[in-house]
């Protein structure tokens, strides 16, 4: 990630507060980050992390925290209505689209379903996309 990258992203995560109980931070923030964003762009399982990026466990540890208090989504729509307002662009977009996924699945860790249109097993995910292609909200149902 680059300075300018880290510039944006920096204010958008949550800030440790000294006074409450807990072990201070062992790992600054940014490789922290960086860790996820290898793992969430490449695709990797997060135990193949490379040892020069903060620990997998740490980084998991912390995406998943990150997760579910909503810093993940507040750095995406942050981001988006920065693309929009470069591109001369309301901040929030105006129309939407509605687009739908299946991908296939096998018997086994999660539930699956069949889509009967496209003929396949496996789990469905529903979109809602700007007309830029730029994801507004995603659900993922067994069908």
């Amino acid at each position: 990630m680059t300075d300018a990258q880290w510039a944006v992203i920096e204010p958008l995560l949550p800030v440790r507060d000294p006074r409450r109980a807990g072990r201070p931070l062992k790992f600054p923030r940014r490789p922290v980050v960086d860790t996820v964003l290898y793992v969430l762009v490449g695709g990797c399982a997060w135990r193949l992390v490379p040892h020069d990026l903060a620990p997998w466990d740490v980084a998991y540890r912390w995406f998943r925290a990150s997760a579910a208090d909503g810093t993940w989504g507040r750095v995406h729509d942050t981001l988006r209505e920065r693309v929009r307002e470069a591109g001369g662009r309301d901040p929030q977009p105006s129309a939407a689209v509605p687009d739908s996924q299946s991908a296939r699945s096998h018997q086994g860790g999660q539930a699956t379903g069949y889509d009967a249109v496209k003929r396949v097993r496996g789990r469905k995910r529903h979109l809602l996309e700007t007309e830029a292609a730029r994801r507004l909200a995603d659900e993922t149902k067994n069908e």
